[in-house]
């Protein structure tokens, strides 16, 4: 089947070209890494294919944050060029609409992606000096890291430039050794740059990371590396973190995932915890194909869940405010004096690009939702820090399909609440959800709802939205709890408590400035 010959690659819509990494030197191993392994053939064999693999992922993401800088089309106006070609050549653009309805979750390589450049979205282009400092973090770790990505707002600013710089004294007391690409990203205000780590074996991972950073982690690490694992595993969202250590000079906070159980929140938002986290703008540093083909699903998924929550016209702030805000929902960080109350409009305000970059492809692919804003004929609209206005279909047979596509778990409780309201008897409502199943092996590819999610959208808008609010809330409230209760078993009470004091520090200053703009909007309206 021959590709598209367009040289300018769209991000969703592209040709069955292989993925093939740009060449690169080879990086230097980490000193001291052939320590990690013996002497033996076989661990150096195995040492060598987990630098491989890392440089490979290293190398991925790179690309794809290439290919996302070259594109300033929306992916629309290349589905339209891609309408007036061959059929042969519009066949391909048909079939990689279908990659959804049958993700192939045992690829192994960027190569079996749905095609060359799927998920570039994910990567958002960003300072080059900068990235060079945050992806020599995963390299300073001797234990293998096949995912990674930085976030927060050591990394995407949560506030516009105030203009101050910080002196010297003041960014040795946050980063000892501070890269000069740092301290000018962070505009003055220096911060812990968070960091999390996709592993393939928890308590391989901590057993090799205790040998090479045992100050990293808490007293429980005495209890030995399957004591760390089965705390990480076992209790909260699946994340063991290490807050307040010092790598390559700078402060950083990371957490460990294993990568089943990140790509399974994606896929069913289990718990939201990491899922909520990649809603946002994330700096990928190490990527992997099925963590990329799991997260395009957790975005979409976020955008279905946005337009079930948004009247029929909206901003794009207002989209991207309420996709942010699915993750704080049930956190009770929110509901404490530990988190600025303008955490969200802060996020938001202040990447409205960013957010366009993750979102736009995925807007323009959904057949119920668009831009009806003058300011899309502008010339490389995409990329202006505008707010455009969106509209979207309102038809239950369209919402009800897009109830139908929320992530397993998640749509299972909105299920339930429904069944409760509805007042349907169990047995007739496990009768209807066996002929749903039926249906669907039927006609998966469309994966379309039926009466009951028809009637679920038709429900009083006020009463749906509060519904799917409760459906969050009882998803994020009890893994983001013991998340957060078993803080100081994994960092100790001493970082704990540092951690404690500057989240109420935020809420205080966010608390501040929100009087601040109060008295001065009603200085204007008198």
């Amino acid at each position: 089947m021959a590709a598209p010959t367009s040289n300018r690659l769209p991000f969703l819509l592209r040709g069955r070209l292989p993925l093939r990494p740009r060449p690169t030197t080879t990086r230097p191993l980490p000193f001291g890494t052939a320590r990690r392994y013996g002497t033996n053939v076989e661990d150096k064999n195995e040492l060598d294919k987990e630098t491989r693999e890392g440089a490979q992922h290293d190398a991925a993401a790179d690309q794809a944050t290439d290919t996302s800088r070259s594109d300033t089309k929306s992916a629309q106006a290349i589905a339209d060029e891609a309408s007036s070609r061959s059929d042969s050549e519009s066949s391909v653009v048909s079939d990689l609409k279908d990659w959804e309805t049958n993700p192939n979750f045992k690829i192994e390589s960027f190569s079996d992606l749905p095609h060359a450049n799927f998920g570039v979205n994910q990567h958002i282009p960003f300072d080059a000096e900068f990235k060079e400092v945050l992806k020599a973090i995963p390299w300073a770790f001797r234990a293998p890291i096949r995912y990674a990505f930085a976030y927060g707002s050591g990394v995407f600013p949560q506030s516009k430039s105030n203009g101050k710089m910080a002196t010297p004294e003041e960014v040795k007391a946050i980063h000892p050794k501070c890269p000069p690409a740092v301290a000018r990203h962070q505009d003055g205000t220096p911060k812990m740059i968070d960091f999390i780590f996709g592993v393939s074996h928890t308590q391989h991972w901590h057993s090799l990371n205790m040998k090479q950073h045992r100050d990293h982690y808490s007293g429980l690490a005495t209890l030995g590396s399957g004591a760390v694992s089965y705390v990480q595993d076992r209790m909260g969202a699946g994340v063991y973190f290490n807050p307040y250590v010092v790598v390559n000079g700078i402060l950083i906070k990371y957490g460990v995932v294993l990568l089943k159980t990140l790509e399974e929140d994606l896929t069913n938002w289990d718990t939201l915890y990491l899922a909520g986290r990649l809603h946002k703008p994330v700096k990928i540093l190490r990527d992997d194909p099925k963590i990329r083909l799991a997260n395009q699903i957790n975005l979409l998924s976020a955008l279905r869940t946005a337009l079930l929550l948004l009247p029929p016209k909206f901003s794009e702030e207002e989209l991207y405010a309420t996709i942010a805000g699915i993750s704080y929902l049930g956190d009770p960080r929110m509901a404490l004096p530990t988190e600025n109350p303008s955490k969200v409009k802060n996020i938001v305000g202040n990447n409205m690009t960013n957010f366009r970059r993750l979102y736009l492809p995925l807007i323009e692919t959904l057949p119920n939702v668009e831009f009806n804003d003058p300011g899309t004929s502008a010339k490389d609209w995409v990329w202006e820090a505008s707010n455009l206005n969106l509209v979207q279909d309102m038809d239950p047979v369209k919402r009800g399909n897009m109830v139908r596509r929320l992530p397993k778990s998640f749509r299972s409780r909105l299920y339930f609440q429904y069944q409760r309201k509805f007042a349907i008897p169990q047995l007739e409502f496990n009768k209807m959800m066996e002929e749903s199943k039926n249906e669907d092996s039927i006609s998966f590819k469309r994966r379309e709802g039926g009466g009951f999610e028809r009637r679920i959208v038709q429900d009083d808008p006020t009463e749906l939205r509060s519904y799917i609010r409760e459906v969050i809330k009882q998803t994020i409230s009890w893994p983001a709890t013991t998340q957060s209760l078993k803080g100081p078993l994994t960092s100790g009470w001493t970082r704990t408590w540092r951690y404690l004091m500057e989240k109420m520090a935020k809420y205080r200053e966010g608390k501040a400035k929100e009087a601040e703009e109060k008295e001065e909007s009603e200085g204007k309206k008198a």
